[in-house]
């Protein structure tokens, strides 16, 4: 089974080991939106997305890169 939008912990470590050198605090939700499509395990729709939903991707984001 794939990844969902509301698979932000999951999500959130995979694009932290995307894109490394990234500080997720400044991603603009435009990128944000194709980082999560272009996961190899995503499979949701692209337009179910939402601010809620990719702020909860983002926050999963700062906290496993505060976690390093």
């Amino acid at each position: 089974m794939g990844l969902k939008w509301s698979d932000s912990e999951e999500i959130a470590i995979l694009l932290r080991e995307g894109h490394p050198e990234v500080d997720p605090r400044y991603v603009r939700y435009t990128d944000l939106h194709r980082w999560v499509l272009d996961l190899e395990d995503f499979t949701d729709e692209a337009d179910r997305s939402g601010e809620k939903l990719l702020e909860a991707i983002q926050m999963a984001w700062i906290e496993e890169a505060d976690g390093d």
